[in-house]
């Protein structure tokens, strides 16, 4: 499966895993906040940091009827357009995040959920695109970010299988080549016994892309299991600390939990290794502890070899144990000191 580059940073099955902090919300309308966050996700080892970009009327219109009300879950009780209003991040706060991530040497990336997001952020040269789950099903806004040719990286929450099919075809035939899915449970936080990692090695199979985790649930199990499945990918949603509140932060991990996300992941990946059967480096110390044929007592030329002149016992200089059998009955050519490991040469 051919790699992908973000900003010369390769992305693939014989790298670590891409690690993406979302800051989403979690500014909390400050933009020093932001570029606190931005620093923060660099220093506990993310490869990359994405925000959104929106603006309250882009997602939604200003409304009071029903429809426009949210029952239930972590925004119960909010209008769009408020909760909206309350997480975008300002599109006059892009440029000076821009700048400030290429600074200190992290990427940076964001989401645009209209086309004049994406006008502004080709603007800002945005290195790649995140569509996320809830614009899944807006093809136009899809085949707009593919004409840019950058990576796109799309995540899948709530979509089934035909609107998954529909997406990665708006994307490919509008110019899209470089290409990461990201399996997604798009509820905030994410049970984690729903998290059905076992679609993500499906998903590889099935569009012969990439396939990462958007990852929702209270803790980095989920992400560090879904290496072990195939993912190159892992997308959490990041905070400096959940006692600020805000929209996001119910669901996202601190600076040590994302220092931990990184070296745990990193760490399944190595762990993967290649299959195989011959001795590992780090096993060649222990060699000698292996159990092997030991005379037992003391012998004398000429003497033929029974059963208890010899066991199977640690350490392992001697011959191996399995052959105990070829040996009883042999006569020895040397006098023998019991301690002595079995070798052939003091055989006739």
């Amino acid at each position: 499966m051919n790699s992908i580059f973000i900003n010369k940073r390769e992305i693939g099955d014989t790298q670590p895993p891409y690690i993406i902090a979302e800051l989403s919300a979690n500014h909390n309308g400050k933009i020093e906040r932001a570029l606190e966050t931005i620093r923060s996700a660099k220093e506990a080892g993310a490869d990359a940091i994405k925000i959104q970009t929106y603006t309250a009327d882009t997602m939604t219109i200003d409304c009071d009827k029903d429809d426009f009300q949210i029952h239930g879950g972590l925004w119960d009780g909010y209008k769009l357009y408020d909760l909206y209003k309350w997480a975008e991040t300002p599109y006059d706060w892009h440029k000076e995040i821009f700048d400030y991530a290429s600074e200190i040497g992290i990427t940076l990336f964001s989401t645009p959920f209209d086309e004049t997001a994406v006008d502004l952020l080709e603007n800002l040269n945005a290195p790649a695109y995140k569509v996320a789950s809830f614009e899944a099903t807006d093809l136009p806004l899809i085949r707009y970010i593919a004409s840019t040719k950058k990576p796109m990286i799309m995540s899948t929450g709530m979509a089934n299988l035909v609107e998954i099919e529909e997406m990665v075809e708006a994307a490919r035939t509008a110019g899209c080549k470089d290409l990461i899915l990201l399996h997604c449970i798009s509820s905030y936080p994410a049970p984690v016994d729903q998290s059905n990692l076992l679609t993500i090695p499906d998903m590889r199979k099935r569009f012969g892309v990439q396939v990462g985790l958007s990852d929702h649930t209270l803790t980095n199990t989920a992400s560090i299991a879904s290496i072990v499945l195939g993912a190159t990918v892992i997308e959490k949603h990041f905070i400096l600390d959940r006692a600020d509140k805000g929209p996001d932060s119910e669901f996202s991990i601190t600076p040590e939990e994302l220092r931990l996300l990184c070296r745990d992941t990193k760490d399944a990946w190595l762990a993967l290794g290649t299959a195989g059967y011959e001795r590992k480096p780090a096993e060649e110390a222990n060699a000698k502890f292996r159990r092997s044929l030991y005379f037992v007592e003391d012998m004398k030329a000429g003497q033929m070899l029974e059963k208890h002149h010899i066991r199977r016992i640690r350490p392992g200089f001697g011959l191996p144990p399995k052959f105990e059998g070829e040996l009883i009955g042999r006569k020895v050519v040397r006098d023998l000191e019991r301690g002595t490991p079995v070798s052939w040469e003091f055989f006739d």
